[in-house]
């Protein structure tokens, strides 16, 4: 039988190799008019071959600053629209998200290096706010057996910062609360929650407000509980018994050979492979409607939240502003999940990121978000990222046929009644049927990012979106065409104080969770010297790996 090893590597060769695309020429030319489109510049997965950089900037581009994080790295950088890196942020601790605020300070979410339990990608465990010059200002720690902040956090007008955590959940608590035994591993759960955090003194912090996704399921498995209920009944609650894709039981050796392939973490274990069934990504604040929204890519949902209840009341189903307590105020991609759709009614894939278009900007008050993984009706491979974890071959051969999946961003407008709460009609799913505004590639399928990635508007109208699987950033029109592309060119191949990679990436070494577009007027940079520094970061020039059976002769 072949190895965990061997099949992961011919994975990364399928990947590779069926998806290997030219070489655009190492000039970087500024252009008056936009680039004619070819398929062929953006067709691999990974973009392992493709020359890195600016690869494109005409005259429509907007001036400013682009934010990037490099992968496995402490850094945060900040280049100009010529691809120059003009000011870097870096750290002790390996990055996962960052956040400018307007006094130059840089908040950022970033690996804790003894943060034990989790396992599932995206985990931090600290949050520290930098000067300008990177000195630490305030140094915030959440990780522990029972909770861990991940993926993402907000920055509130009031100072205080929304995260994401992880709370451990035992093997006994989920079944007691409704879940179907058969789908509660030995390690257990690991619902999510957010919590409000009100920075203090160097370390400090105060929760001052929390919801719980824990509080609002439902079930229909087990009537004797007192979550049980009929799904298209209570479509303001979370359903405990989506199991999503269940891929065959992995062992302790398939396990370590994942971590030391960099495909999972130093905590993953054959037991906690299906623990995070959630796995929460994104959390964006709404100050004027005091609303919070979430990405649940597990669900394929994007869901918001009322953050105007007490904590009390966040626990339950009445009070706040808009009268639902703690449950969902609005939900949209997959209402399937909730007893009113089908399959076919499905609109979101594994969605990262989701934002509300600030006030000001062309389509205020929309929501936008990154469509991952929208899949080829043909295809009989739900997830390429799915795929890369199967331990079989003939799920490794079936990954062809991932390569018909594409990605897109919506805009879309969420239905509201006159008072500005969410319509939802009788029996009915909540709307809209599709977005005002998507981005897809001309061919669909080049334009592809099975996970991570985000989009956000533009004061001016355009689009900046990150395709973060490969790296690849670019500023789009509202007519779809591209007038800036940059393809991250860096890795600083951080690893944990254990060796270990702080987060899975695998082959996709460019890969970047989000980046942000600052204009040039932003008040962060008022007096600040934003000259291309004169030493520039060293780019990472991938080199293809040996095959298996010459790794294991050197071993």
């Amino acid at each position: 039988m072949r190895t965990f090893k061997s099949v992961l590597f011919s994975i990364f060769l399928l990947v590779f190799f069926s998806c290997k695309e030219e070489k655009p020429s190492k000039e970087v030319v500024e252009k008056i008019e936009v680039r004619e489109w070819k398929a062929e510049d953006t067709r691999s997965l990974t973009g392992l071959t493709v020359e890195r950089g600016l690869k494109e900037k005409t005259a429509l581009a907007t001036p400013g600053y682009v934010m990037i994080a490099p992968p496995e790295s402490t850094k945060s950088h900040l280049i100009n629209i010529d691809g120059e890196v003009v000011h870097s942020w870096v750290g002790e601790l390996a990055i996962v998200n960052h956040y400018l605020k307007e006094n130059g300070n840089l908040v950022r979410l970033e690996v804790d290096p003894d943060f034990p339990t989790f396992a599932a990608g995206g985990q931090a465990g600290r949050i520290r706010e930098y000067d300008w010059d990177g000195n630490i200002l305030w140094d915030f720690k959440w990780a522990d057996e029972d909770e861990l902040i991940h993926h993402d956090i907000e920055l509130m007008p009031n100072g205080n910062i929304l995260a994401i955590s992880y709370e451990a959940k035992s093997q006994e608590e989920a079944i007691a609360a409704g879940r179907d035994p058969e789908h509660v591993t030995k390690a257990g759960l690991w619902p999510d929650k957010i919590i409000e955090i009100k920075p203090s003194g160097k370390t400090g912090g105060e929760i001052v407000w929390e919801w719980h996704m824990w509080d609002h399921l439902v079930q229909d498995h087990d009537p004797t509980k007192n979550n049980y209920g009929v799904l298209a009944e209570n479509p303001r609650k979370i359903n405990f018994n989506l199991f999503g894709e269940i891929l065959p039981p992995m062992t302790e050796e398939q396990v370590q050979q994942g971590i030391k392939m960099g495909m999972m973490t130093a905590n993953a274990t054959p037991d906690n492979q299906h623990s995070d069934f959630t796995h929460t990504n994104a959390i964006a604040y709404n100050a004027e409607l005091d609303q919070i929204a979430i990405s649940v890519p597990a669900y394929s949902e994007i869901m918001i939240i009322d953050h105007s209840t007490t904590i009390e009341e966040a626990k339950g189903s009445t009070g706040g502003r808009w009268g639902h307590g703690g449950d969902l105020l609005y939900r949209w991609g997959n209402p399937a999940n909730y007893g009113r759709g089908t399959k076919e009614d499905q609109k979101l894939f594994f969605e990262h990121d989701i934002k509300w278009i600030p006030k000001g900007y062309p389509g205020e008050g929309h929501l936008m978000v990154f469509n991952n993984d929208i899949v080829h009706p043909d295809n009989t491979v739900p997830s390429m990222w799915a795929v890369l974890m199967q331990s079989k071959s003939p799920e490794v051969e079936a990954a062809v046929g991932v390569l018909g999946n594409h990605s897109a961003v919506f805009e879309f407008i969420p239905p509201t009644n006159s008072e500005g709460a969410y319509i939802l009609g009788e029996n009915e799913a909540f709307g809209p049927d599709g977005p005002v505004w998507a981005y897809t590639a001309p061919d669909k399928y080049s334009f592809y990012s099975a996970f991570v990635s985000g989009a956000h508007r533009m004061k001016n109208g355009n689009t900046l979106i990150t395709s973060g699987a490969k790296g690849r950033i670019m500023e789009v029109t509202p007519d779809h065409k591209i007038v800036w592309e940059y393809w991250n060119p860096y890795n600083d191949h951080y690893r944990m104080p254990d060796g270990t990679v702080a987060s899975p990436i695998g082959p996709f070494k460019y890969m970047q969770f989000r980046s942000t577009h600052f204009t040039k007027d932003f008040p962060a940079f008022a007096g600040k010297d934003l000259k291309p520094l004169e030493e520039q970061p060293e780019p990472f020039i991938f080199k293809m790996p040996p095959p298996p059976a010459e790794q294991d002769s050197v071993q």
